[in-house]
């Protein structure tokens, strides 16, 4: 990634050494305040629109996976898989990373982009994802344009359903793709047939293009009993 993009990233080098001799109390003190100062913004930068910038109405973060096909997940070792790209938040930002992304159809093996609203994990046990997914299964060559033309609605707010809306996922698989939407609310059925709508008019679907909604809870129980789990995972 390219070295502009440092500042958006979390630092978690600061100084961790308290215990340097000081020659005063009052030294020491305004030491410890500046320690204190550095760690705090270390921890967490703010990511904010920059002067002229366009602001997006959230801010969104990045993500991607990658795992051996057929090897069975936990959630714990699917969240060690996952790694963060960035936040941006503004629509100067997102162009910034998106331009030095792969595209998803030039992505090989089991690999996924996650983009959701930064604060939730694009993960089933993540509080904010308690609702469901519209799917799209694609045949190969579409994920490219599927997925921009998906993601540019939905941080243009085009699918017009308040905060409905927690991210999307682009699935690359050896034979076929899969783009889904997340929403945060299963049983809001005209909140998801206004996603569904919106879907069918961004990506200009044909009118026979199958698309199933699956709720979160349907698809942890899916996932135990193919793999004999007792514990839920991702995907």
């Amino acid at each position: 990634m390219n070295n502009k993009f440092d500042a958006l990233k979390d630092d978690d080098s600061g100084d961790h050494d308290q215990n340097e001799e000081n020659s005063t109390q009052k030294d020491g003190e305004k030491e410890k305040t500046e320690r204190d100062k550095n760690q705090s913004s270390s921890k967490r930068k703010a990511v904010v629109p920059g002067p002229a910038e366009h602001p997006l109405q959230y801010n969104y973060t990045f993500w991607y996976s990658r795992r051996t096909p057929g090897r069975p997940t936990s959630s714990q070792s699917y969240e060690q898989n996952i790694k963060q790209i960035g936040t941006f938040a503004s629509v100067e930002q997102f162009w910034r990373f998106y331009s030095h992304m792969v595209r998803p159809g030039d992505l090989t093996g089991h690999s996924d982009f996650h983009l959701f609203k930064e604060g939730i994990k694009p993960m089933w046990e993540d509080d904010a994802n308690k609702g469901g997914k519209w799917i799209i299964r694609l045949r190969k060559g579409l994920a490219s344009r599927c997925w921009e033309n998906l993601i540019l609605a939905m941080l243009g707010e085009q699918f017009m359903v308040g905060e409905e809306i927690c991210g999307a996922v682009v699935s690359v698989r050896f034979q076929e793709d899969i783009i889904s939407i997340w929403n945060k609310t299963a049983s809001d059925q005209a909140t998801t047939a206004r996603i569904r709508d919106t879907l069918r008019r961004v990506l200009n679907l044909p009118p026979n293009t199958i698309m199933e909604y699956k709720t979160h809870t349907d698809s942890i129980k899916a996932w135990e009993e193919f793999h004999g789990l007792v514990n839920s995972s991702g995907r």
